[in-house]
């Protein structure tokens, strides 16, 4: 039995001796071999390992609600020589939107925050301006399914004022708080009229310092709180807990990838670049990145996508995973390509024709830039998790779509 469902499995059975701390049963690991696809999966990683494209990943397929492809391959740490585990701890990146869009919901639910709110409910000071001076209202919807009309500084250019003004994306090592970043992004104009597009942003930031000030809590304990712990997660989280089990992070070059160090930037797409900074993982002074910030293992992932597959117990209702699931943008924002729209904390597929994927219509998928992508089939009762510590390639590289169409027996 892997590290991560004996932890679990543990989890579980303190539960029975402790009903009000209660937490799900774990992920079953299917007694059935499903050999044709562990084939071609076995196929799909041995590639990309021994092409180089990644140094180390875990891959993790659910179907049904139980777990029928599990594995660890390459190395966690090259230079020392240290392989990868399935309990190894990952940077998360964007993989921590969908904890904190969660935790979002879950407050909504409880009648501590109002979607339609405007930000200035909670933070009276971020009032961004539109190019033409005017201060448009923007709200906590339009944060959570980026139509806010802020953006990303790993999308823009050097010029952009994200970089003249020196606002985190969440990833570096800034020596800012969070409060200080936020008045950093306050001061650079708004993209578009809020409501009016989408743009991938750091409206998630914006929106952990909402959680903090609607709950007086720092935004590690109310992600805790409202979603890790009902969960028995114990890995994810905003600093590493376990620094000997997170992998080294690396980036894709020739002949092989490259070790990162600390404020490097790696172009993500010319001009665009992503500035990492690896020992944000255990740094406890960094400030909490709702959009960026967290660490934890594949199987936190894969517990809290089946989660929301589920239905969203124990941490949210049916109805609320329903609204977090539907399209709120329209796919003409090609949010992941032609066919996917957007909901909260993930892309919504409208259209597999358009979109040329084997995944059912309702699919959710996004991702992450230290190395990860993840989707979650309804339709097809699928959940699948691909973690690297290899950027890009792990992200949007040939691995994706090679797991993808592996998954599917194409």
């Amino acid at each position: 039995m892997r590290p991560w469902i004996v932890s679990l499995a543990l989890a579980a059975a303190l539960a029975v001796s402790a009903p009000s701390l209660a937490t799900p049963p774990p992920i079953p690991v299917a007694t059935t071999p499903h050999a044709a696809l562990a084939a071609r999966l076995d196929k799909v990683v041995d590639a990309a390992l021994a092409e180089k494209r990644l140094v180390g990943t875990v891959v993790l397929v659910a179907r049904d609600g139980k777990v029928v492809y599990h594995r660890a391959a390459g190395l966690a740490d090259r230079e020392a020589s240290r392989p990868m585990r399935e309990n190894a701890v990952f940077r998360y990146s964007s993989v921590t939107k969908p904890f904190v869009s969660v935790a979002v919901m879950k407050l909504v639910e409880d009648g501590k925050l109002r979607l339609d709110d405007p930000v200035t409910k909670w933070l009276p000071d971020f009032k961004p301006k539109l190019a033409d001076g005017t201060t448009p209202v923007i709200t906590l919807r339009q944060l959570l399914n980026h139509t806010s009309g802020l953006t990303y500084g790993l999308a823009e250019q050097a010029s952009h004022p994200y970089h003249t003004l020196g606002v985190s994306d969440g990833i570096d090592l800034s020596g800012l708080t969070l409060d200080q970043d936020l008045q950093r992004l306050a001061q650079a104009p708004l993209a578009f009229p809020p409501g009016s597009t989408w743009r991938y942003s750091l409206a998630i930031d914006v929106l952990g310092s909402v959680l903090e000030k609607a709950t007086g809590k720092l935004l590690p304990q109310v992600v805790a709180e409202t979603v890790t712990k009902p969960l028995g997660l114990s890995d994810a989280g905003f600093v590493a807990r376990d620094p000997s089990r997170l992998t080294a992070a690396y980036f894709n070059a020739q002949p092989a990838p490259k070790r990162m160090t600390d404020n490097m930037t790696f172009p993500i797409g010319a001009p665009t670049a992503v500035r990492f900074a690896p020992s944000r993982a255990t740094d406890e002074t960094a400030f909490p990145s709702g959009g960026a910030g967290m660490v934890g293992t594949a199987g936190d992932v894969l517990t809290l996508l089946e989660t929301v597959r589920q239905g969203g117990a124990p941490i949210l209702k049916a109805s609320t995973v329903a609204e977090m699931t539907k399209d709120q943008v329209g796919q003409q924002a090609a949010t992941q390509g032609p066919g996917w729209g957007f909901g909260y904390g993930w892309a919504v597929l409208d259209d597999p024709a358009i979109a040329k994927t084997p995944q059912g219509a309702g699919t959710l998928a996004w991702g992450g830039v230290y190395g990860h992508n993840w989707f979650v089939d309804p339709k097809n009762r699928l959940t699948v998790v691909i973690m690297t510590n290899t950027a890009f390639e792990g992200m949007n590289g040939q691995i994706t779509r090679d797991v993808r169409d592996a998954v599917y027996g194409r």
